[in-house]
C-alpha cells in the first residue's frame, strides 16, 4: 500500500511538470526578465499572431527594466478556450505574484479568476476584458472607438452605399464583440446608403476567414467592401478576395503584422486600424507591478490605436506601432 502511495505521489509530481513544461514549450511560452523580482504569469490569446509576439516583447522589456520576471503563454489559437483556461491553471499552480489575462472567452474563466483572489494574486486584464470584477484593471484599446474608426474608412472607400460585410474573430471575447458592435453602430448611425450583412465569424484562423469571405462573394456579387476585425481574419479577407478575383472589393482591417502591411502597400487592403502591441505589453506589466505594490489602479488603461494606409504608411508615429 505505502508503495502504491508513493508511486501515485510520484506520479502526480511529474504530470504537474510536464503540464508545466507543456505551458512552456508546446504552446510558444517563455519568459524574460531576471533576478529574484516579482513573477508576472501572463496568459495570451495566442501565439499564431505577430500582435501576441509584440505583446510579449514588450512585457518582457518592462520586466527587464524593472527587475521583474514574466512567463508567457497562450493556446495555439484563438478558438481553444478550453486550453486556454488548462494554462491559466497551470499559471495559478506557480503562485506568481500577479497574473495578466487576456480572455478568449469573457466568462469561462471565472472560477479561477475567483481562485486567483483567494489566493491574493492581483489579475490584470490585457486585450480583452473579462465580466466579473477579480480584474484590478483592464489594459486594453478602445475597441469599440477604433472599429467605428474603420467603419468611417470603409464606408468613404465605397462612397456611402452599396453592400458591406464583416468576419469577425470571435463573438465570446470582449474585443471580438467591442470590434464588432462598434462597426454596426457606426454605420447604423452614419451611413444610411449601406447594406451590412449579418457578421461572420472565423475564429481569427486564416483559412476560416478566406473560406467565409468566398462564400460571402459567391451570395453577393454586388458586393462593395469587407472589413476585417483581427489580424487572422484580415489575412484570410484578403487571401479570399485575391482567389475570388474581385479587385473592385474594398477592404479594411484590425491590427497590422507584415501581410496587412504588405497589403496596404499593394492596394488590396484600403488601410487598417493598428493597435500598439509594444506598449501594451509595457503597460501590463507596469500594472501588475503597481498591483503587487498594493497601489490602486484605474478601471481602465487604454492603449493607443492609429489608422494607416497608403498615404501615411510610412509617417514615424504610425512605424513605430506597426509589428512586423
Amino acid at each position: 500500500m505505502k508503495t502504491t502511495r508513493r508511486l501515485a505521489a510520484a506520479l502526480c509530481v511529474a504530470l504537474a511538470m510536464l503540464a508545466t513544461a507543456c505551458a512552456e514549450d508546446g504552446t510558444g511560452g517563455g519568459g524574460g526578465g531576471g533576478g529574484d523580482g516579482p513573477l508576472i504569469s501572463i496568459v495570451s490569446k495566442g501565439f499564431q499572431h505577430q500582435f501576441w509576439q509584440s505583446v510579449k516583447e514588450g512585457a518582457e522589456a518592462e520586466a527587464e527594466a524593472r527587475g521583474a520576471r514574466v512567463t508567457f503563454v497562450g493556446p495555439p489559437t484563438e478558438a481553444d478556450v478550453e486550453e486556454q483556461v488548462n494554462l491559466l491553471t497551470n499559471e495559478l499552480a506557480r503562485s506568481p505574484d500577479a497574473i495578466g489575462f487576456a480572455a478568449l472567452d469573457s466568462q469561462a474563466a471565472e472560477p479561477l479568476l475567483q481562485q486567483a483572489r483567494s489566493q491574493e494574486i492581483p489579475v490584470v486584464a490585457f486585450d480583452s476584458g473579462v465580466e466579473s470584477d477579480v480584474p484590478v484593471t483592464t489594459v486594453a484599446t478602445d475597441n469599440r472607438a477604433a472599429a467605428a474608426e474603420a467603419a468611417e474608412h470603409l464606408a468613404e472607400a465605397v462612397g456611402g452605399e452599396g453592400t458591406v460585410a464583416l468576419v469577425v474573430h470571435d463573438q465570446t471575447s470582449l474585443s471580438g464583440r467591442d470590434r464588432r458592435d462598434g462597426f454596426l453602430e457606426w454605420m447604423a448611425a452614419n451611413a444610411p446608403g449601406i447594406t451590412v450583412l449579418d457578421p461572420q465569424y472565423g475564429g481569427g484562423d486564416q483559412l476560416a476567414s478566406a473560406d467565409i469571405t468566398r462564400s460571402i462573394i459567391q451570395g453577393n456579387p454586388d458586393l462593395a467592401g469587407i472589413y476585417a476585425a483581427n489580424e487572422g481574419s484580415a489575412i484570410g479577407v484578403i487571401n479570399g478576395v485575391r482567389e475570388s478575383g474581385r479587385d473592385d472589393i474594398a477592404v479594411v482591417g484590425f491590427d497590422s503584422g507584415q501581410a496587412q502591411i504588405d497589403a496596404v502597400g499593394s492596394g488590396e487592403m484600403t488601410g487598417a486600424v493598428t493597435q500598439d502591441p509594444v506598449d501594451m505589453g509595457r503597460q501590463l506589466v507596469d500594472a501588475a507591478l503597481r498591483a503587487i505594490d498594493g497601489e490602486e489602479l484605474p478601471e481602465r488603461i487604454d492603449t493607443a490605436f492609429h489608422w494607416y494606409d497608403q498615404g501615411n504608411i510610412d509617417d514615424p508615429t504610425i512605424r513605430a506601432a506597426l509589428y512586423e
